[in-house]
């Protein structure tokens, strides 16, 4: 079984015990003694201290549980991890409140009759001493604090992931691991050549050494006829063999391309584009990124390209332009 059946069944046991019927406990003491005869006093009736502190321990082990998944959660860890420490801290949270309704809620005031006291002159320095006392810690400003705790860690494990929508902060569209000379790699890590991009197709490359999942890493290779490309003057070297390179981030609503479209028989047909998906905006691979369809306003950045030994693809430079989409203030191009 894996661990998180083993906490869920554990989560289950747990859950049955607590509706298990409990024994009847100690009937609460009666004050008695009065100032005057037949003066009603006021008794508590409900939970006991210890079911108290049960739900106390479960919202704090809740909040602990919270609290370890946004550890996990900026620390990269095993999504089994982050959902077992979710789950269990939602799970907490129920038997918490579980607990609390069957054996905590149900709490009424009793009023009875009692005597007058037999020296009623002793009141006063009674009730001054006993006020005198300090109280301390009370159980329910425990339980108070713990439910705090509970919701607010919680509700701050839910909130967290929402920062992943989106770019790092700080992070910069105009900044990007590519650099002169940086040769380019595969989804498997290895260098590639230039034989190693097929016509009629594309292929993701990213910078060696860079983490793939910053924003500027990834690249569509795609190889064209060199006598079609149509690329700016100066950028009449960046596209060794046919070979042109593009940021892979749709200048639209930053989403990643994944499509390409070559035509059969191009005097019937589109001409070449790399498309999004998600909007529909296609490029034109030979006129350096320009928009052919789409909601997209600015053309794809591209990437200058250079051979190294033995036909190896590596980049002439940065991007001739930021990437991402135009809401995040980027300048038509």
């Amino acid at each position: 079984m894996s661990r998180v059946g083993r906490a869920l069944l554990l989560v289950l046991l747990f859950w049955r015990g607590l509706r298990a019927p409990r024994p009847p406990g100690p009937e609460p003491a009666v004050e008695e003694g009065g100032p005057e005869e037949g003066r009603p006093f006021r008794r508590e009736v409900g939970a006991q201290r210890r079911d108290e502190l049960l739900v106390a321990g479960l919202l704090l082990a809740s909040a602990a549980a919270s609290a370890a998944f946004i550890a996990l959660l900026f620390a990269d860890a095993d999504p089994r991890l982050l959902g077992l420490s979710l789950a269990l801290a939602v799970g907490l949270l129920g038997a918490a409140l579980g607990l609390a309704s069957r054996r905590l809620v149900p709490r009424e005031e009793a009023i009875e009759q009692r005597p007058r006291l037999a020296h009623p002159e002793a009141l006063p320095p009674v009730r001054a001493r006993l006020g005198s006392v300090g109280q301390g810690v009370s159980r329910r400003g425990l339980l108070g604090a713990a439910g705090v705790a509970a919701g607010t860690a919680l509700a701050a494990a839910v909130a967290v992931p929402v920062t992943a929508l989106g770019p790092a902060v700080g992070e910069s569209i105009a900044q990007t691991p590519w650099r002169r000379g940086r040769r380019l790699v595969g989804e498997n890590g290895k260098p590639l050549r230039a034989g190693d991009i097929p016509a009629g197709s594309f292929v993701t490359a990213f910078p060696e050494g860079a983490d793939k999942r910053e924003l500027g890493s990834a690249v569509v290779v795609v190889r064209e006829d060199p006598e079609r490309l149509a690329l700016p003057p100066e950028r009449q070297d960046w596209a060794p063999l046919g070979i042109v390179a593009y940021s892979k981030i749709c200048t639209h609503a930053g989403c990643a391309l994944a499509m390409y479209r070559q035509p059969l028989y191009e005097p019937t047909s589109d001409q070449p584009g790399i498309a999004c998906p998600c909007h529909y905006s296609v490029f034109d691979p030979r006129t350096g990124g320009t928009v052919l369809a789409g909601p997209a306003a600015r053309s794809l950045p591209q990437l200058p390209l250079r051979l190294g030994p033995g036909g190896e693809l590596r980049a002439g430079g940065g991007f001739s332009g930021p990437i991402g989409p135009s809401w995040w203030g980027v300048r038509k191009t």
